[in-house]
């Protein structure tokens, strides 16, 4: 088959990191893969950039922003240089211009989105103007779905594909020795990923584990948020003891240096970087949110209200006792995911 991914910006985020990994598995596997998206590709992906590059992935990317004119020109051209015989759309505005070209490309619409995107009158009316040009909605969990039935209603063919992680890019093995315990965040930077509270809670930590360190790293999506945690950090004191950094693609490497993993999020559809957490065999507190709810009895896994900074606090430094240990993800791999992808392209295909 002929795949074409789309996604709105090429960068470290999880709608794009999947889109990575799926095309990767697939152009390796005998289909033939492209890459596009409709904004220039970010500094920070370039090193997944060559990844695609080795793997024979075609990108098409914009070398310049365009307004919408511009964007639907641009997948226009891309639609005839990949000639697609299946177009999985990431993420809410993606699909808005997949659909939005008169193509008979099936076009699948992938849900990634931890917020309701629908809760915008606009996005509502446009989607209930285009929600038939999709052959199918994905979601990457049941939220998505319920969200979009909700806002929209029944599609004729909807499903729930969880994300998946390689787990061979992951070690179940004792920490790379460190100069001091390591509690690791990784998310992009805005309010739904709570790092002014990890910050919060991991100064409470530090009154039974003074010799800790926190690192986090993510996409400065919210540069006013990015600069109060930073601002949060050196009012608090803690400059010497916490580093505010930006995105990085060695995830394998930062989890095999770290003590925990923490990820206070308000809301989240399907984390692959929890995935990844959980692969990596590393202690992990995070929130009691729906979408942790299944790895609540994973051992080495703590699940709490992350707004209460004592208590995450109090977690974080119980993980920071814990070995690491191995879980089973069965279900969650990148080949799971990916196979449930490529029976759904073929239905898709071969009803076209």
């Amino acid at each position: 088959m002929r795949i074409l991914h789309l996604v709105l910006t090429p960068r470290l985020s999880g709608a794009e990191m999947l889109a990575k990994d799926l095309a990767i598995h697939q152009q390796s596997h005998g289909d033939t893969v492209c890459v596009s998206a409709l904004m220039p590709q970010q500094d920070d992906f370039a090193p997944l950039r060559a990844q695609l590059d080795a793997a024979g992935v075609r990108c098409l990317f914009p070398a310049r922003p365009h307004k919408l004119p511009g964007r639907l020109w641009h997948l226009r051209g891309v639609l005839r240089a990949c000639r697609p015989d299946i177009l999985f759309a990431h993420a809410t505005i993606p699909a808005f211009y997949a659909r939005a070209l008169p193509s008979r490309v099936p076009v699948v619409y992938v849900m990634h989105s931890a917020a309701n995107d629908f809760e915008r009158k606009l996005f509502r009316n446009v989607e209930r103007l285009l929600s038939t040009r999709a052959r199918a909605v994905i979601g990457v969990s049941q939220g998505n779905l319920r969200d979009y039935i909700g806002a929209v209603g029944e599609h004729p063919l909807m499903a729930v594909i969880p994300n998946g992680v390689d787990t061979g890019r992951f070690f179940i093995r004792p920490a790379v020795p460190a100069r001091a315990p390591l509690v690791v965040q990784v998310g992009r930077y805005a309010a739904i990923k709570n790092q002014l509270q990890t910050v919060l809670a991991f100064r409470e930590a530090l009154r039974d584990v003074p010799d800790a360190r926190l690192e986090m790293y993510g996409v400065i999506e919210d540069p006013a948020y990015y600069a109060e945690v930073c601002a949060q950090v050196s009012g608090l004191g803690l400059g010497d003891k916490v580093w505010v950094n930006g995105p990085q693609n060695n995830v394998p490497e930062l989890l095999a240096s770290a003590t925990v993993f923490a990820m206070p999020s308000a809301s989240e559809a399907h984390s692959i970087a929890f995935l990844e957490a959980l692969a990596a065999g590393v202690p992990v507190v995070a929130s009691a949110i729906p979408a942790f709810a299944f790895a609540c009895d994973y051992p080495g896994v703590q699940l709490l209200d992350t707004g209460d900074a004592a208590a995450y606090g109090a977690a974080l430094t119980r993980a920071l006792a814990q070995p690491r240990m191995a879980r089973s993800l069965d279900g969650l791999t990148l080949n799971d995911t990916a196979g449930q992808y490529r029976a759904l392209a073929r239905r898709l295909v071969s009803s076209a």
